[in-house]
């Protein structure tokens, strides 16, 4: 398949994509009408990416498109709805960063316990603060409360506790069963975790439903000098009211996120949040290590072999659970050509719309069983159309 490279992969991930005998489009550079321009003119099968945003506009200019892959966890970068509606299969990388992230999370938490930063900053300018810097409270026996428990929260749940922490938490799918499982504190809300806890850090992937889920109310509750910790994305952080709670009362907070951040490597960056005193920030580095990047470039060459050699998508992110079929259709039929095109002629002609087809073949007999299942109401007219098929051999209609 023809795979085009919109972002910086390892050299190995090109050379396992060559090796399997892929054209490679690298174009790590193009960006804007430049990246629109050249994913019309080479018309590649797969778009790989790992910040570049990928709207409706450069997927209406690569019309051959097939698959994106997300080098990376999160796929909020990447116009979902679009895809689908041109029938393109977007699929992520979930897992593979998830320690990176969550070494970070403890580097934050560390680095505004002990006010590293401040140190280091001191002491380049010739300051020695010693009286000022040795009041740190530690962080053994502190109470961290996790929002969100997928791969990166439990990665973080692991450290904390090996640094002497108790941890609780809250998510979606969470129960108090497994949570005493994982050795952590269930939590009904994540309001009552910021109530419960002195560090807070949030772990859940951005979408509608957790867009602004660190508000007001969410800041109240937080204990006053408690740390805050986000290494997901700025839409699950109500922003302004970050900053009024690191203003009243004492919040310190540790961000690698933000609204309004460059989407290129460098750039000009301006943010009140960024700038305020209780603020430590990183640059979106939280997936940015050599080990993380590595795994993510082999998760993507992995997914993009499978897709080529047997059409299954790894990892998709927008295939329905469940389709909007009402029935279920079983023809026995013998294997011959035009046996089906029937079928779903007389299914045409009804009105029925097929959601899902599987055709089996039976072994050492010229004989399959095709299950469809459809968005109708049946008739017995079209059924005993089907089933009066000279090489129709049994049919079958089940409600679902």
């Amino acid at each position: 398949m023809k795979v085009f490279l919109a972002d910086k992969l390892s050299s190995a991930c090109l050379d396992a994509l060559h090796a399997a005998g892929h054209t490679v489009v690298n174009r790590p550079e193009a960006k804007g009408e430049a990246l629109r321009d050249a994913l019309a003119e080479t018309a590649p099968g797969v778009l790989v990416v790992r910040s570049t945003k990928v709207t409706a506009e450069l997927m209406a200019a690569a019309p051959a498109l097939e698959l994106i892959v997300r080098a990376g966890a999160g796929y909020d970068t990447i116009d979902v709805a679009a895809a689908s509606a041109r029938g393109i299969f977007v699929a992520n990388c979930p897992g593979k960063n998830s320690v990176a992230v969550a070494e970070l999370t403890l580097g934050l938490i560390l680095s505004l316990d002990r006010r590293i930063p401040d140190n280091v900053s001191d002491a380049r300018r010739g300051e020695w603060n010693k009286d000022r810097y040795s009041k740190a409270e530690g962080i053994k026996g502190r109470t961290i409360g996790l929002v969100g428990l997928g791969s990166i929260g439990k990665e973080v749940a692991v450290r904390a506790r090996s640094f002497g922490m108790r941890v609780i938490g809250w998510s979606r799918s969470l129960t108090p069963a497994m949570a005493s499982d994982l050795g952590i504190g269930f939590r009904a809300t994540p309001i009552d975790v910021a109530r419960d806890a002195d560090i807070v850090s949030l772990h859940v992937a951005a979408t509608g439903e957790t867009a602004r889920l660190a508000d007001a109310a969410f800041f109240d509750a937080m204990r006053p000098g408690a740390l805050f910790i986000n290494t997901t994305r700025s839409s699950v952080v109500d922003e302004s009211a970050l900053l009024d709670a690191l203003q009243t009362k004492g919040i310190r907070a540790g961000l690698d996120v933000f609204d309004g951040e460059p989407a290129g490597k460098d750039g000009v960056f301006e943010s009140a949040l960024a700038s305020h005193p209780s603020v430590y920030v990183t640059h979106h580095i939280g997936a940015s290590t050599e080990q993380a990047q590595e795994a993510i470039a082999e998760e993507a060459v992995r997914i993009v072999n499978v897709y080529a050699s047997t059409g299954e998508v790894a990892n998709c992110v927008n295939i329905a659970e469940r389709s909007a079929a009402t029935h279920h259709l079983t023809v026995r039929h013998h294997d011959r050509v035009g046996v089906l095109a029937a079928v779903f002629a007389e299914m045409k002609e009804a009105g029925w719309n097929v959601q899902e087809v599987e055709n089996l073949v039976f072994a050492s007999a010229p004989a399959a069983c095709a299950y469809i299942r459809f968005a109708g109401v049946p008739d017995d007219a079209t059924i005993e159309r089907i089933r009066s098929h000279p090489d129709v051999l049994a049919v079958t209609l089940l409600e679902i």
